[in-house]
This record gives C-alpha cells, structure tokens and sequence, in this order.
C-alpha cells in the first residue's frame, strides 16, 4: 500500500463515521480523532510504518500508538490525529472517528439511553460510543475532545 492509499482509509473512515454521527447530530461537530481497526498482524506493521511517513507518534497507549499526522483534509474537517490500533476480535469494523461537540451534556443528556450510544468513562474523560450493526465504524464523542486532551491545536 502506498501513502495515498493509506490516506483514503483514513479519509474514508471518517467520511463513513460522520454519515453515522449526521443521523443523529445536526450541528457542525468536526472530526478532531480518527483509528484505524487493523484487522491482522502484518496490516497493523504496514500501517505504522506509513503512519510514521506522514507523522510522529505522541502517545503510546496499550493498544496502539496514537500519532500527530500532518493535517490530512477530511469532509468532517481537518485531521491531525491518528491511532493506529492492534487486531482486536472486539473491533471488527474498519476504524473510528472521534467528533468534537458544540454542547456535550446535551448531546450526553438527549442521547444516552439510545440504542447504539453508549457511555465509556475513563480516568481523565469520558465519551459516548455510538455503533449501528450497518456500519462498518464507530463514532465517538469524546469530553474533552483528544486534541485538547493532548494540548494539540
């Protein structure tokens, strides 16, 4: 796979998350985030080693390196966050892409309790996960949003 092809994934993977996020939220919400779910072993190696092309890592986490990309233009918005995410039988989809919201304890408040959106709570945040079975993404809204998390504008 070349750098191009590598970059459609990705451009594809929140063009697909924001047809998921656009059901349900009517006000401007920006990709801020975007995983790729690799889906094997040698994918995951591939995917870093072009991951590294186009950017640095900033975070390591437990299931895959997180790296600052260089600004990639997406239909939700200008990206500059990566994840580049281990196999995972759990994560059978493609990727993921994480919105930032205008009003999060509105959305938290309206959504919540919804089938497809379900809430996950972390030590420093917390974000709503929001799957549909006829999807092949996730979308996540994240409070506060990584890019802030991460000191990242």
């Amino acid at each position: 796979m070349n750098i191009e092809k590598f970059k459609n994934v990705i451009i594809n993977i929140v063009a697909q998350a924001n047809i998921l996020k656009q059901k349900f939220v009517s006000d401007p919400a920006p990709a801020n985030y975007a995983c790729i779910f690799c889906q094997s072993d040698e994918e995951y190696v591939t995917f870093i080693n072009l991951a590294k092309q186009i950017g640095k890592i900033v975070q390591e986490t437990k299931t895959g390196p997180l790296f600052q990309i260089e600004t990639l233009q997406t239909i939700a918005g200008n990206l500059q966050l990566l994840k580049i995410r281990e196999p995972d039988s759990t994560r059978p989809e493609r990727g993921d892409a994480d919105f930032t919201l205008s009003n999060y304890d509105e959305f938290k408040k309206i959504h919540l309790g919804q089938e497809g959106f379900k809430l996950i709570e972390r030590e420093d945040f917390e974000m709503i996960e929001l799957m549909e079975p006829n999807f092949n993404v996730r979308a996540y809204f994240s409070n506060p949003p990584l890019d802030i998390q991460l000191g990242i504008s």
